[in-house]
């Protein structure tokens, strides 16, 4: 075993900066968290993010803040949509943005809310957890989150690591709330809400595949798989970086761009808007293996098998 196989082997470190959370494995800083950033515009929807995430080689895997999307923040929870039951007037843009209308489309309104961090701290076993509060526009707290995410199973000779993410949210009133995508409100293929990784621009036009056979993002988007996993190449170094996606409990339907760029989100609320109860709590659990080079569906599934 070479030195920088070793330090490959060492548990993930992680530091802390002010409102910036570092994990390193080895000399690479493969995640890190930023919980507040107020140089970032209201409207693009003020929001803890993961930027950059890297492979164990150290390729970039998160794009943020593009031209195209400036409110893409690397990896996030975002919702485009959020408020009283069947009350329109009443949402907010968790997403950042313009809003989509029916009607008349994609519209800048003065609608954008923010999700403040009210304390993080890094738990023992390297977990980082965070007490956040989604505030609508009107400024009235309307969603608590407990968000966690960890860097596990680092294996060098697979050459993958694996991010776990977990949030917990839990309505803040005496009202239930609803979460809805651009599909629920109107447009088609456009059902994004919820846990959502933008790739670097280079990844545009990447391979895209899934635990069920199909292939490419129009034959999977609004589909349910177990996973999904996409696979871009790297323009400032040689080489590709594959990554794969799960989500606890019922398949997910599937938001994913290829071709106008490199997304991916495992949607709440695709089709059908989701509803959150006072007193109820949605429990939501997600797994990204982030590997090194060009994954075969048949590599992905043998890994994500023996992984559980």
């Amino acid at each position: 075993m070479t030195a920088s196989d070793a330090a490959l082997t060492a548990a993930p470190a992680v530091s802390v900066n002010g409102d910036l959370v570092s994990v390193y494995v080895g000399a690479v800083e493969v995640l890190r968290a930023r919980f507040a950033d107020d140089e970032v515009p209201v409207r693009e929807c003020r929001a803890p993010y993961l930027h950059p995430l890297r492979t164990l080689s150290g390729g970039v895997v998160t794009g943020h803040g593009p031209h195209d999307h400036r409110w893409h923040k690397g990896l996030t929870m975002a919702v485009p949509s959020l408020g009283g039951v069947g009350e329109p007037a009443s949402a907010t843009n968790f997403w950042g943005g313009p809003s989509y209308v029916a009607g008349r489309g994609y519209v800048d309104l003065d609608d954008a809310g923010r999700i403040d961090t009210t304390s993080f701290d890094v738990l023992p076993d390297g977990t980082v957890a965070a007490d956040l509060v989604w505030i609508a526009a009107d400024g009235i707290p309307v969603v608590g989150e407990r968000r966690m995410f960890a860097v596990r199973d680092v294996d060098p000779e697979a050459g993958c690591w694996t991010l776990e993410f977990r949030s917990e949210l839990r309505v803040l009133g005496s009202d239930a709330v609803e979460f809805k995508s651009p599909t629920v409100l109107g447009r088609a293929q456009a059902g994004y809400c919820g846990f959502f990784w933008r790739g670097p621009r280079e990844f545009t036009g990447g391979r895209v595949l899934s635990s069920t056979g199909a292939q490419g993002a129009e034959a999977l988007m609004g589909r349910r798989a177990e996973w999904l996993a996409y696979t871009g190449e790297f323009d400032a170094r040689d080489g590709f970086a594959t990554l794969a996606f799960t989500a606890e409990g019922e398949p997910p339907e599937w938001f994913v761009r290829d071709d106008e760029y490199p997304g991916v989100n495992p949607s709440l609320a695709f089709r059908q808007s989701r509803v959150l109860a006072p007193g109820e709590r949605l429990e939501l659990e997600y797994r990204v293996v982030i590997a090194d080079g060009a994954w075969s569906r048949e590599r992905i599934a043998g890994y994500l098998g023996a992984a559980g």
